[in-house]
């Protein structure tokens, strides 16, 4: 699926001079008392002068390289455009020694300067617009770090749902209200999210966050419709809460539209007001999830609190990993990277098809479920009963009577806030070969038989 490059004409220029940027000190409302709290690391805030010509530095306690056994990487990868053909990468000298000693918080040089150019290819987004961003290891540890940045315990949180399941442990930690805002087939339902804040009770603080995963999303499949993330936008700025924006499945996307704007591109060619959206990034999907790489990138406030947490933590995303990285996307370039991505998302629109065939011989008039059009899981639900007023609960079908069957999958119930039972069962399809997956999918098909059966003798007794 073809990615235009954003393109930077004299009439868009002009344009961005009429965007508003939020000011900084919009956020401190929005930082919660353990970011107010956190103070900047007394060394690594000093960093950045180490860089000043003519400056003898005694400040920073990093080991002398010359100490290091490492002196040369080397390593294979694919061509972006020709996958049968290998190239023999290096990382060595000033590259390699940056990689082997500790870095500055936000992420390395080299990587940085790639990544800046990245969001403003896909999402028209310039450097110097008010707006940074801050590698991290992987996009979970960003996000975790953000809602520790603007979440304060009990407070409440707005949540699609179903929502990715690794997000509900970070807000119940915290004793959140997790408020769920209905999915359908287009993505996040704006209206349901308009109902909750515009019957929001009266003197009740409302939500400062609201958390979505609009490409192909973990675990519906389901993306955000252009109409339904103008409406979001639109209500982010009416209701004023931040959108975290995490999009691991954004270069996944394998639909027949055109791929749809990010909520990060979106603030400024359409709502004219920047500064809403803290957007997260990952290259797990698409080059290692090993590497652990991911960044956010938004309003230098809240990037600069999720910095001050690293600090303290962590310290900084592997450099070492970062030099890789940085070495292949520039050997790569902007078009490597946009040919790699497509073939990668070729790739996933097969095995789609590849299961929705099998869904379809298997399971027709015993689930049902939408098409995605990005990212690696099909959402379906189990028709248990044959009244469709009543609604199954999969749990028990699916870690018991599937498993017996010999086909594991994740029941529905992981991805509510609540717990709550449902109908719903999540399954990837990224790793299963062809041969695997209609023995699979007719060992399925024989789980929800005995279940039906099952319930059925029950109701007779």
């Amino acid at each position: 699926m073809t990615q235009p490059a954003s393109t930077n004409s004299a009439a868009d220029v002009e344009a961005n001079k009429n965007v508003e940027r939020l000011p900084d000190s919009y956020y401190t409302q929005f930082l919660s008392a353990s970011a107010l709290k956190r103070k900047p690391s007394p060394i690594r805030g000093l960093f950045p002068l180490e860089n000043t010509p003519g400056l003898i530095s005694l400040l920073a306690g990093k080991p002398n390289p010359t100490t290091f056994p490492f002196t040369e990487l080397s390593f294979k990868t694919r061509s972006p455009t020709n996958p049968e053909e290998e190239i023999t990468l290096t990382v060595d000298g000033d590259e390699l020694k940056q990689g082997l000693q500790y870095s500055d918080t936000a992420g390395t040089k080299p990587l940085l300067d790639w990544l800046f150019g990245l969001q403003e290819r896909f999402h028209g987004r310039k450097r110097g617009e008010g707006w940074r961003i801050s590698v991290g290891s992987g996009s979970q540890d960003l996000i975790y770090k953000a809602v520790q940045a603007l979440v304060n315990p009990r407070d409440p949180v707005l949540v699609e749902s179903p929502v990715y399941a690794g997000t509900i442990p970070m807000f119940e930690n915290l004793s959140c209200e997790q408020i769920e805002v209905e999915t359908d087939a287009q993505g996040i339902c704006s209206g349901s999210l308009r109902y909750i804040l515009e019957s929001w009770p009266t003197g009740k603080p409302k939500p400062k966050i609201l958390y979505t995963v609009p490409y192909g999303c973990n675990p519906t499949g389901m993306t955000a419709t252009l109409e339904r993330r103008k409406e979001v936008l639109q209500l982010a700025q009416e209701h004023d809460f931040l959108i975290l924006e995490d999009d691991p499945y954004f270069y996944l996307y394998y639909g027949e539209a055109p791929r749809y704007p990010s909520y990060f591109a979106l603030e400024q060619a359409d709502l004219k007001q920047t500064g809403h959206v803290l957007r997260f990034d990952s290259f797990s999907k698409v080059l290692s999830a090993g590497i652990r790489i991911g960044f956010a990138s938004g309003p230098t406030p809240l990037l600069t609190a999720i910095d001050t947490h690293t600090a303290t933590s962590n310290l900084q995303s592997s450099s070492l990993t970062q030099a890789i990285a940085a070495t292949l996307l520039n050997s790569w370039g902007y078009d490597g990277f946009q040919a790699h991505i497509e073939r990668v998302a070729d790739f996933y629109r097969e095995k789609r098809d590849v299961f929705e065939r099998a869904m379809k011989k298997h399971l027709q008039g015993l689930a049902e479920w939408s098409t995605p059009e990005a990212g690696m899981f099909f959402w379906f639900k189990l028709l248990l009963y044959d009244d469709p007023s009543e609604d199954g609960d999969s749990k028990a079908v699916i870690e018991t009577t599937a498993f017996n069957r010999g086909v594991l999958a994740l029941p529905g119930t992981a991805f509510l806030p609540n717990g709550r039972k449902t109908a719903y069962v999540r399954a990837s399809f990224s790793l299963t070969p062809e041969e695997d997956v209609d023995t699979a999918i007719g060992r399925l098909r024989d789980a929800i038989l005995d279940a039906k059966k099952e319930l059925l003798e029950k109701k007779a007794v």
